[in-house]
C-alpha cells in the first residue's frame, strides 16, 4: 500500500512544482517585457550604500525619481549587502528571492487556514498568487512586503507557547513599523485571557519577545546609526507625507480614500478620526476571533486593521490577500473566495485616471470606487467578522 501512496504523492508533487515553475517563469518573462524598474529595491541599495559611505541617511534621494529613504534605520543595516552585486545581478537575485519567499507565505497561509499544507497545495496556489496585482507589483518595484508577511506568519504558526514565537514580529516592525500591531494583538490578547483566567502565558510571552527583540535591534542600529537613529525617531516617522501623496490612486488606506472623497490632499483630522475608530474595532474584532480560536481570522483582521489605518497603504503592501481569500475558501464560500481572487488579480485600480499631475484629486463616483476596491475589502472584512463573531456569542 505505502509502495502505492509513494508513487502518487511524487507524481502530485512533481505536476505541481512543474506547473508552478512554469508559471514563474512565465511571470519572469512578463516582467523582463514590461522592462519592470524594481525601483525601490535600488532605494534600499542606496539606503546600503549611504550607510556604507557614513552619508545622511535621511538627506538621501536616490533614482531618477529622487526618492527619499523612509524605513527606520535598521532596515537600512540589512540593505548594505545589496550594494555588493551589480544591479543587473541584483534584479535577479530579488526577483527569485521573492518568489521563493511567495512559496513561503502561501505555505504558512495554508497552514493557518487550516492547520496543515501539503508541498503541492502550496505550488499549486504560489503558481496563481503570483498573477495578482499586489504580488506583481511588489516584485515589479522589488519590495520587502513578502520578507515582512512571512516573518510574521512564521510566528504566528508557530505552536502556542513557543519560546521564540515573536521574534519574527520583532525584526518586521523594525524594519517596518506597520506590523507592530501585531503585537498589540499579541498583548490585548494575553491580557484579556488573563482577565477571563484562560491561557494567557503564550500570548503575552510573544507580545513580550517581539518587543523586546523590537527594541534590541532598534537599539542596535542606534548604537551604529546615532545620527540617523536620533533623526529618524524625532522627525521622519512623523512626516507621514514623505512616503508618498496620500491621494494617490496607489495608496489603499483610509488615508487615501478620504484624500480622494474630499479631493484633497491633506484629509487631516477627518483620517484621524476615521483611523482610530476603525483600529480600535479592527483590533476588538482581531482579540474577539483569537479568544474564540479563530486565529486565522484573528491574524487576517490584525492585518487587514494594519493596512487600512497606516497612513500609506500602497497596493503591493495588500499582500494579505493570499491568506484572506485561502481563508474565505476554506470556510465553505467558494464562489465569494472566487469574487475576490478575481478582483484582485483585475488590476482595477489602475483603470482610473493616476499620474504626475494628480488627477485622482478630480475622481468622480465610479472612479472613486475603483481606486478604493482594496480598501472596500478590508472594511468589509472587518463588519462581517464583527457580525458573525456578535452573532457566535449571542448563541453561545
Amino acid at each position: 500500500m505505502t509502495a502505492l501512496v509513494l508513487p502518487r504523492t511524487h507524481r502530485r508533487v512533481s505536476v505541481s512544482l512543474g506547473v508552478c515553475l512554469l508559471s514563474f517563469v512565465s511571470f519572469w518573462i512578463a516582467q523582463r517585457a514590461a522592462h519592470v524598474s524594481m525601483i525601490d529595491l535600488l532605494v534600499y541599495r542606496a539606503e546600503g550604500a549611504t550607510v556604507r559611505a557614513g552619508g545622511d541617511l535621511y538627506a538621501l534621494r536616490a533614482t531618477h525619481a529622487g526618492l527619499p529613504t523612509t524605513y527606520p534605520p535598521f532596515a537600512a543595516l540589512l540593505f548594505t549587502p545589496l550594494t555588493l552585486p551589480d544591479v543587473a545581478s541584483l534584479r535577479v537575485a530579488a526577483t527569485a528571492l521573492n518568489l521563493a519567499l511567495l512559496v513561503a507565505f502561501v505555505h504558512l497561509s495554508l497552514l493557518l487556514v487550516r492547520r496543515h499544507a501539503r508541498v503541492e497545495q502550496s505550488l499549486w496556489v504560489a503558481a496563481g498568487a503570483v498573477w495578482c496585482e499586489p504580488v506583481w507589483t511588489t516584485l515589479r518595484y522589488g519590495q520587502v512586503n513578502l520578507l515582512l508577511a512571512v516573518l510574521v506568519l512564521w510566528d504566528l504558526t508557530r505552536r502556542p507557547g513557543h519560546r521564540w514565537a515573536g521574534m519574527g514580529i520583532g525584526v518586521a516592525a523594525a524594519i517596518k513599523l506597520t506590523p507592530a500591531l501585531f503585537a498589540v494583538f499579541l498583548l490585548c490578547t494575553g491580557l484579556a485571557l488573563a482577565a477571563a483566567r484562560g491561557a494567557w502565558r503564550p500570548w503575552l510571552r510573544a507580545a513580550a519577545v517581539a518587543a523586546g527583540t523590537f527594541a534590541g535591534v532598534t537599539a542596535l542600529a542606534a548604537v551604529v546609526l546615532p545620527r540617523d537613529s536620533w533623526h529618524f525617531w524625532t522627525r521622519t516617522v512623523f512626516e507621514a507625507s514623505r512616503v508618498g501623496h496620500a491621494e494617490e490612486t496607489a495608496n489603499q488606506s483610509l488615508r487615501g480614500v478620504l484624500a480622494r472623497l474630499l479631493h484633497t490632499a491633506d484629509p487631516g483630522l477627518w483620517w484621524v478620526l476615521v483611523a482610530a475608530a476603525v483600529g480600535a474595532a479592527g483590533l476588538a474584532v482581531a482579540v474577539a476571533a483569537a479568544l474564540r480560536g479563530r486565529r486565522a481570522l484573528a491574524v487576517v483582521v490584525c492585518a487587514t486593521t494594519a493596512l487600512l489605518i497606516s497612513p500609506v497603504s500602497w497596493s503591493h503592501h495588500w499582500v494579505w490577500c493570499v491568506p484572506l481569500v485561502l481563508l474565505v475558501w476554506e470556510a465553505g464560500r467558494r464562489r465569494t473566495a472566487a469574487v475576490l481572487g478575481t478582483l484582485f488579480c483585475s488590476y482595477a485600480l489602475w483603470w482610473v485616471p493616476h499620474g504626475g499631475d494628480r488627477p485622482e484629486l478630480h475622481q468622480n463616483g465610479v472612479q472613486l470606487l475603483l481606486s478604493a476596491l482594496y480598501t472596500c475589502v478590508g472594511c468589509a472584512l472587518l463588519a462581517h467578522a464583527s457580525v458573525r463573531l456578535w452573532r457566535t456569542s449571542r448563541t453561545a
